[in-house]
């Protein structure tokens, strides 16, 4: 089936907080359009800006699956709030009309009689209708044709007509976007990614907020099986929709949480481990220009996320350390990992490295002096530049 019947193929992507960046906007717009280049690669689409749209031109005669897919593929795009599968028609009323009726010819809303409404918008103020004389003009003929009933308030199906510069789009319906900026419209950021639900949201969160997210695993290596990088892998592939050229590097991190056990501080061991993975995240970060850290910390969801040891886990690196999941439950943080994707990979059995420190009490108030004492006998700084130069990058296959 094609969509010829009616005009040519299109998709309408709305615009959210980039339409408010002001003088910056250009900036932002020009990354979302490379953002969409880079999403609909092996497409043959052209991207045309408009003001606070952008339509998504497909060749004469492309297929509605054809068409579909590329709908679905760009509302995985941060900074696009809306996404319209439409019919771009010439722009005058006649050609719009009977348009409409065709567009809506053999749906279950016509089928059933469902109540409607026509909602014309016109961005090109040159055209000879109002907007809502083109609304009672098409509705109309609409009502005349199919018997449906006008519901303005409540309609169970809504005609939606955008007059432009050159064209008019018609649609009924559409699906959400990720919303947000552009990934790479505000920097560069490096995310701590265990097998675990929260660091993949936490990255995902922040990838919404327009940084682009490099991941670092640490993995128990030698004493765990490779199983937690199979997950890390698993996870970055799926977080690589929503951003493109995602990278992963993995730190072989069993020796050096032996290191710390031996240390004789059982009740410190986590915080100890976690400031040593910042420590290491840090250097990483520096050789690849991240400007920040992202943890999947929620507060007071487990003893090494109280307040005292989110604290202690500060001071370990002058980096900024990003938590946007700080305040939220387990629940709320499973429910978006679900809608994500990857709460069924998280959910996946593995040997996390966090279990070779386990003790059975740990500490919920860590001292940070007593932390440095731990540190100065690992000598830290100089171990977490070497874990940095251990560190394994993994070539995603996307």
């Amino acid at each position: 089936m094609t969509m010829t019947a009616l005009g040519e193929p299109s998709v309408l992507l709305k615009l959210g907080e980039v339409v408010l960046k002001g003088r910056n906007r250009e900036i932002f717009e020009m990354r979302l359009r490379a953002n969409i280049k880079h999403a609909l690669k092996g497409h043959r689409v052209d991207i045309r800006q408009r003001h606070g749209v952008i339509a998504l031109f497909l060749p004469a005669g492309t297929e509605v699956e054809e068409a579909e897919t590329v709908a679905a593929r760009v509302a995985d795009v941060p900074g696009i709030v809306l996404v319209h599968l439409a019919w771009r028609v010439p722009k005058d009323p006649d050609t719009i009309t009977k348009a409409a009726i065709e567009l809506i010819r053999d749906s279950d809303e016509v089928a059933r009689k469902a109540r409607f409404a026509v909602r014309s918008r016109r961005r090109d103020k040159r055209f000879p209708l109002r907007s809502n004389e083109l609304d009672r003009v098409v509705g109309g003929v609409i009502n005349d044709t199919f018997g449906l009933p006008v519901d303005l308030s409540n309609p169970e199906l809504t005609v939606h007509i955008e007059v432009d510069r050159d064209e008019a789009f018609l649609f009924t319906g559409g699906r959400p976007g990720q919303g947000g900026l552009p990934v790479g419209s505000s920097g560069r950021a490096l995310a701590l990614l265990s097998g675990g639900i929260d660091s993949p949201v936490a990255a995902y969160r922040m990838m919404r907020r327009g940084l682009r997210v490099d991941f670092l695993h640490f993995s128990g290596i030698p004493f765990t099986t490779s199983e937690s990088i199979y997950k890390a892998y698993a996870l970055v592939r799926n977080l690589d929709k929503f951003q493109g050229k995602s990278r992963l590097w993995v730190v072989p991190f069993g020796k050096a949480q032996q290191s710390i056990r031996n240390s004789g501080q059982d009740r410190l061991a986590v915080i100890a481990q976690r400031r040593l993975m910042l420590k290491t995240a840090e250097e990483v970060a520096h050789r690849i220009h991240a400007e920040a850290l992202v943890t999947g910390d929620s507060l007071g969801q487990v003893s090494s996320q109280t307040l005292a040891n989110i604290t202690a886990q500060d001071h370990a690196v002058d980096l900024p350390i990003l938590r946007p999941l700080i305040g939220l439950d387990k629940t709320e943080i499973m429910t978006e990992a679900r809608r994500i994707g990857t709460l069924e990979i998280s959910e996946l059995p593995d040997e996390d490295c966090c279990t070779l420190l386990a003790p059975r009490q740990a500490e919920t108030r860590a001292k940070i002096e007593d932390l440095k004492q731990i540190e100065r006998r690992l000598d830290a700084e100089d171990l977490a530049a070497q874990l940095a130069d251990s560190i394994q990058p993994y070539k995603l296959d996307v």
